[in-house]
């Protein structure tokens, strides 16, 4: 064996475990995560585990009735993303992190893969689904990213639902501002194919927990924390946004599959990889063109599920999964 395929041989002995879902192509597949980071053995009691799957299951027959009955991909994904935003299992709109001064700040950005149009919202306070705002931000405007008291006041003018920032307080997240808690990963994202072979991209996040106000993660950026490609895939990430705006992580994985021919799930492991070596942790689902599916990240647990054209929702916590 000569060296290069021996050094081969043992970048792929030492690399995370994948695990291959959709072999056989598909005509349509959601894949969904609910962060990272914030999982692990420990705190994870039967009780909960039963509400994390329960809801991740609804939300994943959701997506997947939209997908059957000939939706979008783009509206499988703003509307799954919208259920997990409305409920306080997870960080993004109701049940949203504090920053360091008592408020929450969202995130979310989507984007068409067969277009390559984007939408983000980024630090608004009063939109109850973020989600639905920056796809209004793709369709109604020219820009892509609106930020602030702007983007509260677009939302509002293109009729969106808007609420008193106290909506978004739980009492598990006024305990962890008060207790200074950090690195709570629970953004959530989805990519979706649909039966037209079109692909989307979506994240949403209230960020991390006890951060400066004003704070941007990654989950608005385009490139950084959501990309989509109908060439490529379509990818969703969750972690410490600093290390996955540096890394431009999203468009990473697309662009090691368009030049480097690389299949998703490669794709993926590579970037999880350079993610670690600078430090950071997190990480993140895609989706090819055929319905391949990828998920992978370097924290104790990711919660992540994913429905194929079969019907049957499978739902994943921990790294052995």
């Amino acid at each position: 064996m000569n060296r290069t395929l021996l050094c081969l041989f043992a970048s792929l002995c030492l690399a995370t475990p994948q695990h291959s879902w959709g072999k056989t192509p598909q005509k349509f597949a959601l894949v969904i995560h609910g962060g990272a980071g914030s999982v692990t053995r420990e705190n994870m009691s039967p009780e909960k585990e039963v509400l994390y799957r329960t809801t991740m299951e609804d939300v994943l027959q959701i997506g997947y009735a939209i997908l059957k009955n000939g939706g979008t991909s783009m509206d499988a994904v703003e509307s799954t993303i919208r259920i997990m935003e409305d409920s306080p299992l997870f960080n993004a709109g109701k049940g949203a992190v504090f920053t360091s001064v008592g408020t929450n700040e969202l995130d979310a950005s989507i984007m068409d893969g067969s277009t390559l149009q984007a939408g983000a919202v980024a630090g608004v306070k009063t939109v109850k689904n973020p989600i639905s705002a920056a796809r209004k931000v793709m369709e109604e405007t020219w820009h892509v990213l609106l930020a602030g008291q702007g983007a509260d006041h677009f939302a509002k003018e293109a009729g969106l639902e808007i609420v008193d920032p106290n909506y978004f307080s739980t009492k598990q997240r006024r305990q962890e501002q008060s207790e200074k808690v950090k690195e709570k990963h629970g953004t959530v994202g989805c990519v979706a194919l649909d039966t037209y072979g079109n692909l989307a991209a979506g994240t949403s996040t209230g960020g991390l927990s006890n951060k400066r106000w004003g704070r941007i993660g990654d989950s608005p950026i385009i490139g950084a924390g959501t990309y989509a490609n109908n060439k490529t895939c379509a990818v969703s990430c969750t972690g410490e946004g600093e290390y996955f705006i540096r890394g431009n992580i999203a468009y990473d994985v697309s662009a090691l599959m368009e030049y480097r021919r690389m299949p998703v799930n490669r794709a993926v492991q590579k970037v999880i990889d350079k993610l670690t070596d600078h430090g950071g942790t997190g990480g993140l689902i895609a989706l090819d063109h055929r319905g391949q599916i990828a998920m992978s990240f370097n924290t104790p647990g990711m919660y992540r599920g994913y429905i194929l054209e079969n019907g049957n929702p499978e739902i994943l916590f921990f790294t052995e999964e």
